[in-house]
């Protein structure tokens, strides 16, 4: 049976959740912003209720629940601040990078520290994107064997925890010849003499997440520093689907967090004696947008729900992200102009979550690349490397 209800378990967390996004995310979101990070007692109570490893294996700290739950949960921070999620404690894109990548002795020593008292601090972050031009098919940041050592040289740029992260993954170029199929992937902890942190990276939106560049300077790493061997392609497609799948999440909650904000804004205001909801232009717009939520939600759950399930889901997963980013930015831009000149002032959140969606759409896998994918799939075109990873000169970042 089809069911399109969270389970009880389920609907106990997305409860909590909420409680915790309206008293502690949604009125302090000015405040996150300013500072550029999360209050530190709000990171605490994040992690304190598990949030951050709630998908972990129990053998590396987590809870070990389905992706489907995870989804929820990140729906439910969203909503409170899109910002949160993404600023929040925790191993972020690291964690898919070790599951999909790593072996499980690696699995649980980079990410049993995480489940720690002290876990509010830590953070991950995975290190892709590169500025400058990817030519002739091959990553400028290099590894090279060394002994049994491996030694990394080049720069990262636009990385989510850039410089800040308690452990990296670092993706680096093993055998330019190969080109994609030549990439290694390597974790590097925040402690190692050849690892600096760059520039922190101003953005339109998400104030509160910190974008940096993370420098490799003869940054030596032992042999089981690296994850995997041989062609990684499919396995680094499967950690950004993962992470496509918790940005469409996010665009899902920011775009029920824009909806309903404008809701009672269209219910509230008046003009020729009755509220502006009641005009049919406006009526419209509300009900469009209304839909583009719960059409977006259901595919996110769908895809998470056919992940879990062990099905093949790009295809699910690159629909749901695609539609839930474009339904993010219809939502946040008619939130604006249905909150005429008041909707770019800094007195409302509307301008903020405009702002975050647009940022938001750029925290993984584009809506073009999901596009694409999912035609692929869909057509039985060749899921080649360019289809599957995002070429790291025009992608932006990564959680």
């Amino acid at each position: 049976m089809i069911s399109f209800s969270p389970s009880e378990d389920q609907k106990l967390i997305q409860d909590t959740v909420r409680d915790l996004a309206a008293a502690q995310l949604r009125p302090r979101i000015r405040e996150a912003e300013a500072a550029g990070k999360l209050p530190d007692d709000v990171a605490r109570s994040i992690h304190e209720m598990g949030l951050t490893t709630l998908s972990l294996p129990e053998s590396c700290g987590g809870q070990g629940l389905a992706l489907v739950t995870a989804v929820i949960a990140e729906e439910e921070l969203a909503w409170g601040d899109a910002a949160a999620a993404l600023a929040a404690p925790g191993p972020g894109a690291a964690a898919y990078a070790l599951l999909e990548v790593g072996d499980d002795a690696q699995q649980r020593k980079w990410l049993l520290p995480f489940s720690g008292a002290d876990g509010w601090k830590r953070r991950g972050a995975l290190a892709w994107s590169e500025a400058g031009v990817f030519a002739d098919g091959a990553m400028k940041t290099t590894a090279r064997k060394d002994g049994t050592d491996w030694v990394l040289d080049g720069k990262k740029t636009f990385v989510v925890n850039g410089g800040i992260a308690d452990v990296t993954v670092v993706v680096a170029q093993i055998d330019p010849a190969a080109g994609w199929r030549g990439l290694g992937a390597f974790v590097v902890a925040a402690d190692n003499p050849g690892l600096r942190a760059g520039n922190r990276q101003r953005t339109l939106g998400l104030d509160a997440v910190h974008f940096g560049e993370v420098v490799l300077e003869s940054c030596r790493v032992p042999a089981a520093a690296r994850l995997g061997d041989g062609d990684l392609t499919d396995r680094l497609g499967r950690v950004f689907a993962r992470m496509a799948l918790a940005g469409a999440a996010r665009a899902v909650g920011l775009s029920r967090a824009a909806w309903e904000v404008t809701r009672e804004y269209c219910e509230t205001r008046q003009a020729f004696g009755k509220p502006i909801g009641h005009f049919q232009a406006v009526a419209f717009t509300l009900a469009d947008r209304l839909m583009d939520v719960d059409s977006a939600r259901w595919l996110v759950w769908k895809a998470a729900s056919r992940w879990d399930g062990g099905t093949d889901a790009r295809r699910d997963v690159a629909m749901a992200g695609a539609h839930a980013h474009e339904a993010a930015m219809r939502c946040a831009d008619d939130s604006v102009q249905l909150h005429g000149g008041m909707g770019f002032m800094r007195d409302v959140p509307v301008e903020k979550m405009m702002r975050d969606a647009k940022t938001l759409a750029l925290v993984g896998p584009t809506v073009e690349m999901l596009d694409q994918l999912a035609a692929a799939v869909d057509l039985g075109a060749p899921l080649g490397p360019d289809l599957l990873l995002p070429t790291p000169d025009v992608q932006a970042v990564f959680t």
